[in-house]
């Protein structure tokens, strides 16, 4: 709650204990709703009325949720006691504060003659913007009723002036706390879409800017107001950000249950869907006030009639005020299905926005698309898609008034549907108009854009359905691809990007790249150069709309390697061999030790167990292995790796090379080093798991092991397999998140059950 200036707000008395439920106090009984807020905000002024010192030139008034009569379960209480110049004020607000500190609420508060207030009011705009919630609540009720009538007054005339102020203090909010429409633990009062930015539009709605307070957004104002109640009561304390382990119980508050093996439990994901569509709702209309201001500040282009100037921008699109209209020609007893499309194509193209009267009228009169799609609706698509940075904003403003659900059936499921896996940054649906954001960074590397940004657009579509989502969304796929008119092969093509958009990232970090049946099966399921060049581009702008996480230097670069290794097969018929060891790891006195800005290269005499030795050695100096080869050459054994580090310091490199000369070389206390930190790595998780895959290499049969990851992993599975009379000879480790998926090629088939079953109980033994 935004209180005037808050005198020894963190200082209150008792302070350190401070989360009391109101009810406690006032004898209310809780509850969620706005029945349950109003009355905690009654018996909060009937008891401080019956505290406050009967004396002439003072008043008590509330602002914040009290003076909104919005009083959350564990809110603070913030209050203002005016006064006209009345001695011993300082006494009085003591007699007042204190009471209110001893029964245990947290307070916010201040002592101000209106002038006073007024004056931090004019200089301050969050102060500004509190006063706009001022209420009497006891004392002398014309001096509230000066201080409220004048604070409103005093916005109105200056909001104009102090709204930029304003919106640079709400941007700097937002990069703090994010989006909450998608976030997976959002802060339902500070991120963008809050009720923080319920308080800016009502501001911006008093100052006569525009009706911002539309009925949209008193729903959705209503419905996180309800979320923060039921959090309050679910945790037992004030607070805002709604974590994971939370919702279930927060949802169940909320009456959004469903039917699970143990009983109806609390629906978490429904919960983050609705707060998804409710701070959607909100940041849509700040959107559109944020422009209504900034159009007032401007002044309007007119021409010399007194009529808005109107530019042509798109085939019956037209620019007015800075926003797009329809031309008076589109405006007719039947429109062009295509219409809405093509609106949202120009506002993407030109990057301004849409008119909240158009976005109306699209949505009550544009008729639904024929399928197949006539030409102009796809080529409008096509365009949209690719627009770039205009593409997101004008997608999300046609959502909000539900013209995405005319073009495309599918997204109702899809919409603010949550990914838990914390890599992703996104909502799903906001996550695949990024992915064709993305992709159209890589149009001109392909030969078909156009099926580059559709591919992008849907490689996800499979996903909240049971299954593998690539399996189940191809025909998904496929069937958008055939509604909006593609050829047959080109919907084939679709349903095969989408089927495959995980292959490369996979392959790359998975398997052994110099292995001729590694890019021999990659290249038999791609098909051709065409694929292969759309495949890239869609992994490339699936891991940058997915987040930091999804993508590094190195994973870059593994998959640039498969895809030129590709290439050629596809392009000669003829699979590259593998490539040469470094010439100085086969010459030269031993060991020999090369480091590099990625990778570590060691050549020694041959013996068992070298591998573990070297992984065991990088886990001390905090790097990660990414990949690892091992081979023998005129009786040396070469170990090249790729690394990282652990922490993104990258260690010292004399104390490396020296470690890694002295393990190489069979030094005990190295080696008594190495199995310490191991067994001291050694944590809990969830349980690991074995997959072998007996036709992925040439030479070898592959091991993959998952489980959770850990520092000094591939040390003691090399242990233990080296121990096992298994001789590793590549190694592939891929994170993710929490877990990884390493896989491990033993040279030699391994047919027999049992020897394979007595390797795997060593590794699940290692983990």
């Amino acid at each position: 709650m935004t209180s005037l200036i808050k005198e020894n707000a963190s200082g209150n008395p008792g302070d350190g204990d401070a989360n009391f439920l109101i009810n406690e106090v006032v004898g209310v009984p809780g509850g969620i709703g706005a029945d349950a807020r109003r009355a905690r905000a009654e018996a909060l002024d009937a008891w401080l009325e019956s505290a406050f010192p009967q004396r002439a030139g003072i008043a008590l008034v509330a602002v914040g949720g009290l003076g909104r009569r919005q009083c959350a379960p564990y809110g603070d209480v913030d209050l203002v006691l005016l006064h006209a110049g009345v001695p011993g004020i300082d006494e009085i607000a003591a007699s007042l504060w204190y009471p209110i500190w001893d029964a245990g609420l947290r307070l916010d508060h201040s002592v101000r003659t209106v002038p006073e207030a007024l004056s931090v009011a004019q200089d301050d705009v969050k102060v500004a913007l509190g006063l706009l919630d001022a209420r009497h609540v006891a004392g002398d009720p014309a001096l509230a009723d000066q201080l409220v009538r004048t604070a409103a007054d005093h916005w109105r005339r200056t909001a104009v002036r102090q709204l930029p102020r304003l919106r640079e203090i709400t941007t700097a909010r937002w990069q703090t706390h994010g989006e909450l429409a998608f976030l997976l633990e959002g802060d339902l009062k500070e991120a963008a879409g809050g009720l923080r930015d319920v308080g800016i539009l009502r501001a911006i709605a008093t100052a006569g800017v525009t009706d911002a307070l539309r009925p949209a957004v008193h729903a959705a104002h209503r419905r996180l107001l309800d979320t923060r109640d039921a959090l309050h009561q679910q945790v037992g304390r004030r607070v805002d950000r709604l974590v994971a382990q939370e919702r279930d119980g927060v949802a169940a508050l909320l009456g959004l249950r469903v039917a699970d093996a143990g009983g109806v439990i609390g629906d978490g994901d429904a919960l983050l869907r609705r707060v998804a569509g409710d701070a959607r709702t909100v940041s849509h209309a700040l959107d559109d006030a944020w422009r209504a201001a900034d159009r007032l500040r401007a002044g309007r282009h007119r021409t010399a009639g007194g009529r808005p100037l109107r530019r042509p921008v798109a085939r019956d699109v037209v620019e007015q005020d800075g926003e797009l209209v329809l031309a008076r020609a589109a405006i007719g007893a039947r429109p062009d299905p295509s219409l809405s499309l093509r609106v949202a194509a120009a506002a993407a193209t030109t990057r301004l926005p849409i008119a909240r009267a158009t976005c109306e009228w699209l949505a009550a009169y544009c008729p639904p698309l024929p399928a197949p799609w006539p030409p102009a609706a796809r080529a409008a698509l096509i365009t949209l898609l690719g627009a770039g940075p205009g593409l997101v904003p004008a997608w999300e403003t046609c959502d909000r008034y539900g013209l995405i659900d005319g073009w495309l059936p599918e997204w109702t499921r899809l919409r603010s549907l949550p990914q838990h896996n914390p890599v992703h940054r996104f909502t799903l649906d906001r996550h695949l108009v990024q992915a064709a954001y993305e992709a159209s960074r890589h149009t001109r590397d392909v030969d078909r854009p156009d099926l580059l940004l559709l591919g992008a657009f849907l490689h996800d579509i499979g996903k909240g359905l049971p299954g593998d989502h690539s399996t189940v969304g191809a025909p998904l796929a496929e069937a958008v691809a055939a509604r909006i008119g593609l050829p047959d092969d080109e919907v084939a093509l679709i349903g095969r990007l989408v089927r495959l958009h995980l292959l490369l990232p996979d392959v790359a970090t998975r398997r052994d790249l110099s292995d001729p049946k590694t890019v021999a099966g990659v290249a038999e399921r791609v098909g051709d150069t065409t694929n292969l060049d759309l495949l890239h581009g869609l992994v490339r702008a699936d891991a940058a709309a997915t987040g930091p996480a999804a993508w590094s230097d190195w994973k870059g670069r593994l998959i640039a390697e498969l895809v030129a290794r590709v290439r050629t097969a596809l392009d000669t018929g003829v699979v590259p061999a593998p490539p040469a060891p470094d010439p100085a790891l086969v010459a030269g006195p031993l060991p020999v030790v090369h480091l590099g800005e990625d990778r570590v290269s060691v050549a020694a005499a041959d013996r068992r167990g070298l591998l573990a030795t070297v992984a065991g050695c990088l886990a001390l100096h905090r790097l990660e292995v990414i990949s690892a080869d091992a081979a023998t050459v005129d009786g040396r054994a070469l170990v090249q790796c790729r690394v990282q580090p652990r922490y993104g310091l990258a260690p010292d490199p004399i104390a490396l090379r020296a470690d890694l000369r002295r393990a190489v070389g069979g030094d005990v206390s190295v080696t008594q080093r190495l199995r310490g930190r191991a067994l001291a790595a050694r944590g809990q998780g969830a349980a690991p798991r074995v997959v072998w895959h007996r036709e992925a290499a040439t030479d070898a049969v592959l091991l993959e092991l998952r489980a959770a990851d850990a520092a000094g992993l591939l040390y003691r599975v090399s242990c233990a397999l080296d121990e096992a009379g298994a001789q590793v000879r590549a190694a592939r480790i891929s994170t993710l998140g929490g877990d990884v998926v390493d896989a491990f090629y033993l040279v030699g088939g391994w047919p027999s059950d049992a020897d394979r079953a007595r390797i795997e109980a060593a590794v699940l033994a290692a983990v």
